[in-house]
């Protein structure tokens, strides 16, 4: 008997699966995948550490997550500086002073101010996410580096997204191509897996289950569960289905030493199907005479199963907190996680999050 079972390897289940074993607390943690790490998995290729499903870059003002993470591992230190490409046009990422001279020629954060206040359109009450873009950044920004990679991301037209996908648009009167603002920034010197390993050492792990298709049976083995999987799976769809967009990555081995020159290249016109193309020696300044790059194609969760950003409109927020209600009336269930929570969750919010449940749990 196991005083937790564990459904899911990501960085939810992990953390806690790491914190209860400290505790003495016997764990099992069953994965669906044939391997641990959920999305931050990583795989090593010819002295390439390979992100399996994306860039994940850790960032975070949180103290307590960046010593906790520190603890495990070593992080190399990683300034994320993404560029855009819009047709044959190369753009800083995020929207900086080098931006705005690459778009206008202007010089002066003042030039900068006034270029974009003469293109805002001021919407007193967007409806829609163009109607919202336009307001904040102006047309340049939004034709360009805005529309179409937000509209092969989610799907659908701009004009059909609502405003809140883009609450505000950062917009830096400096030049500074550092992409986030957090003091802490980094990649596992060895690779995510690595990481995630070590929060998994003493617990029992199996892979290539799914916990939902045969509950009963994991149930037994364990005094609670934590569940970190999709809320709707888990009573059999039985409110509807939540939705979500899906990724389909596509990674290619080249016999270039460096193919990109920048780890991150967001494509932001419609020339492109992918959105962006990721080469993974740039995280770890890693040197190989191969390279591998990988390219981000937006799909239909239903094309490849891979649930990964939720679409919360109204109606499917609506749906979540039916299921969250009925989740809350299993009293031997424990919740957490980006899929519980129909959330879109950094690395370092989704840590703070596991550290606040074994906290609560445990009475620290």
């Amino acid at each position: 008997m196991y005083d937790y079972v564990i459904i899911g390897s990501g960085l939810f289940g992990s953390v806690f699966a790491h914190q209860a074993t400290k505790r003495g607390k016997k764990c099992l943690v069953v994965e669906k995948r044939d391997h641990i790490g959920g999305n931050c998995a990583t795989i090593a290729q010819e002295g390439v550490t390979i992100h399996r499903y994306g860039a994940h870059i850790f960032h975070t003002s949180n103290e307590t997550v960046w010593s906790y993470v520190t603890s495990l591992c070593d992080l190399t230190p990683f300034i994320n500086s993404p560029v855009a490409l819009w047709h044959h046009e190369l753009y800083n990422l995020p929207f900086n002073m080098n931006t705005f001279h690459q778009l206008w020629g202007v010089i002066t954060p003042a030039e900068a101010q006034a270029k974009l206040d003469s293109q805002r359109i001021p919407w007193e009450n967007p409806t829609n996410l163009e109607e919202q873009a336009l307001a904040l950044a102006g047309r340049d920004i939004y034709e360009k580096l805005i529309k179409s990679y937000t509209e092969k991301q989610w799907g659908r037209p701009c004009t059909e997204l609502p405003p809140f996908i883009i609450r505000r648009v950062p917009l830096r009167m400096r030049y500074d191509n550092n992409y986030f603002n957090d003091p802490h920034q980094g990649i596992p010197s060895e690779g995510y897996s690595a990481l995630i390993e070590r929060m998994l050492t003493g617990s029992d792990v199996v892979l290539g289950e799914d916990y939902n298709l045969d509950r009963k049976r994991w149930d037994s083995k364990g005094k609670k569960v934590l569940y970190t999987g999709m809320l709707d799976a888990l009573f059999d769809y039985q409110l509807g289905k939540l939705e979500y967009r899906s990724e389909k990555f596509i990674t290619k081995r080249l016999m270039e030493e460096n193919h990109q020159g920048v780890a991150v290249i967001n494509y932001t016109s419609m020339d492109q199907p992918y959105t962006r193309s990721i080469e993974h020696k740039h995280f770890l300044g890693e040197s190989s005479p191969v390279t591998y790059v990988s390219y981000e194609y937006p799909a239909d969760y239903q094309e490849t199963g891979e649930p990964y950003y939720p679409v919360a409109d109204q109606a499917n927020l609506e749906l979540y907190r039916k299921y969250r209600a009925l989740a809350e009336t299993r009293k031997d269930f424990l919740f957490g996680g980006r899929l519980a929570g129909y959330a879109y969750m950094d690395m370092d919010k989704t840590i703070a999050s596991a550290l606040t449940l074994v906290n609560v749990e445990f009475g620290d």
